[in-house]
């Protein structure tokens, strides 16, 4: 059914394209009816408007908190036009029928995103008389139009163009799922906001404000449909957060994932920092005073996953680190035994301009480099309310993020042997890779430099044994990280074997003594951090 639009009621927060949208209108002979700020600039771009205080007959009064809670309002949107009973009630009060709304709401979540909002702003903030509109015009879309974006401008006045200023069934009811996604969208932020001023941080009832991003070739296997959604809220520098510069094909569901597990990582460190992820897991990580030499060092770490991976920095990349990525085969890779080289997507901070050509310039395999920038990293600016998120069938788990990091007040050296300063760094980067690779984990460092990983084996001496094999002779003298204790002797031994000189582990095990006494006949220092990453 098409209705023809005679009628509309526009009132929005974001001005953007307003005075264009109504006037398009009013060229097509529809009445506007508008209030306060927007009735002003409408007026003030020369479109004629109808105040809402004379449909109603009430000012608008108590700050603008009441203006369209009105029955003039809510029975024009929710009067039924083909029902006897309906049509007598709005003629017996003189109430018409409005057929197109355009509200947005008040910006609730940008207001709170503002470090200096006060709890009485974010009440004042809080959008009453828009939501109730939105939700009685999509309740009512057999006969209503509701537009809640300026993206839907456009759609809306071509369809009226086309159809003699109707706007047909199929819109209005598009329309209208838009607009309880965004009514449910908005009470999410604010019972976010409030849980976290009373700090409670799982609410018996908990909704999330996400909003679609973009849809994804597909999820994590081609028959899997997938999409990529982000808190509209989040101020802090991730790969959601990230710009697109440079790519062919778009940007897949793994592609997220890894480039994520990749830039967490980086993240973690305050000097220059690379880190190559392949299937989730770190193959490369290496702290530099130079974040060449530290990508270098990173590539080297694991040629051969390298191909294909996901490469994170911790600095903007310029034209000579450019090169050196996009070289890496030909410089490093050809003779340390790769196949080859192409980095599935590339995360940094900034890109100069030069840097961008040169990548596309030298870059191999097709279109399938992708440069995303994250701008500047502050590790200061974590979202601490952002929840971690897992899945099971027929629930989710939320727990607190892990934010954990290296904490050398909590340490504690319960071996004879204590580590030297440079052991100590290497220990850092062990345990910081650690907390990155699924469980059980065991990490090596050397010089700065991941060197081998056992990741996400069910038993810890398995990922232990892969590791010292991966890292061959750059074992010796390495220092080694787990994500858990250990709950028996067998992993110091295996790693004295390797020729390890010191360890990082959580502690706590009931056989710490067992442990302890294995690393003191080995010669090896162990610390112990207190706490444990696992990572499932």
């Amino acid at each position: 059914m098409d209705v023809k639009i005679r009628r509309a009621l526009i009132s929005v927060s974001d001005k953007t394209g307003i005075a264009e949208f109504a006037g398009a209108l009013a060229k097509m002979g529809v009445s506007i009816i508008s209030t306060g700020g927007t009735a002003r600039a409408l007026q003030k771009a020369g479109v004629e408007v109808i105040a809402i205080d004379s449909v109603t007959g009430f000012p608008e009064m108590m700050d603008g908190r009441v203006k369209t809670l009105h029955p003039k309002i809510h029975g024009a949107l929710l009067g039924l036009r083909d029902k006897a009973e309906h049509a007598a009630a709005m003629k017996a009060h003189g109430i018409e029928p409005i057929d197109l709304v355009c509200v947005n709401l008040y910006p609730f979540e940008k207001t709170v995103a503002r470090p200096d909002c006060t709890p009485a702003e974010a009440i004042e903030n809080i959008d009453i008389g828009g939501p109730s509109m939105v939700r009685s015009a999509a309740k009512n879309h057999k006969f209503v139009a509701i537009v809640t974006s300026p993206a839907q401008y456009e759609r809306v006045l071509e369809e009226m163009r086309e159809n003699g200023g109707a706007v047909r069934d199929e819109l209005r009811q598009d329309l209208a799922r838009a607009a309880f996604g965004l009514t449910a969208s908005y009470d999410a932020a604010i019972s976010k906001y409030l849980n976290g001023q009373a700090e409670d941080l799982f609410p018996d009832r908990l909704s999330m404000a996400v909003v679609k991003d973009q849809e994804l070739r597909y999820g994590e296997n081609p028959h899997q449909r997938g999409a990529f959604y982000k808190p509209a809220d989040s101020t802090e520098v991730s790969v959601g957060a990230s710009r697109l510069l440079e790519g062919g094909t778009p940007i897949s569901f793994n592609n997220l994932m890894d480039t994520n597990a990749a830039f967490e990582l980086v993240k973690e460190f305050d000097e220059p920092a690379a880190v190559v992820v392949k299937h989730m897991n770190p193959c490369g990580c290496a702290v530099d005073a130079d974040i060449r030499a530290a990508y270098e060092k990173a590539y080297l770490g694991d040629v051969v996953s390298a191909f294909g991976g996901i490469v994170a920095l911790n600095r903007p990349v310029d034209k000579e680190l450019a090169t050196v990525i996009m070289e890496s085969y030909a410089r490093f890779g050809k003779s340390h035994g790769a196949g080859g080289f192409f980095a599935e997507v590339i995360i940094a901070p900034a890109y100069t301009a030069d840097a961008v050509e040169t990548i596309r310039t030298l870059k191999a395999w097709g279109q399938r480099v992708r440069l995303l920038e994250s701008g500047p990293i502050d590790r200061k600016k974590q979202d601490t309310k952002e929840y971690d998120v897992r899945c099971i069938v027929g629930g989710l788990l939320l727990q607190e993020r892990d934010l954990v990091g290296w904490e050398p007040q909590a340490l504690t050296v319960p071996t004879k042997v204590k580590p030297t300063k440079e052991q100590m760094e290497d220990l850092r980067i062990a345990w910081l890779c650690a907390k990155h690779v699924k469980s059980n984990t065991i990490t090596l460092v050397n010089g700065r430099r991941l060197v081998g990983v056992g990741a996400g084996q069910m038993n810890r001496v398995e990922s232990g044994l892969i590791a010292f094999k991966h890292a061959g002779d750059a074992a010796q003298g390495a220092a080694l990280g787990s994500d858990a204790f250990f709950p028996f002797p067998d992993n110091v031994e295996n790693a004295a074997k390797a020729g390890i000189a010191c360890i990082v582990q959580p502690g706590g095990s009931k056989k710490d003594d067992e442990v302890i006494a294995a690393a003191d006949a080995a010669g090896i220092a162990m610390v112990f951090a207190g706490k444990r990453h696992f990572k499932h």
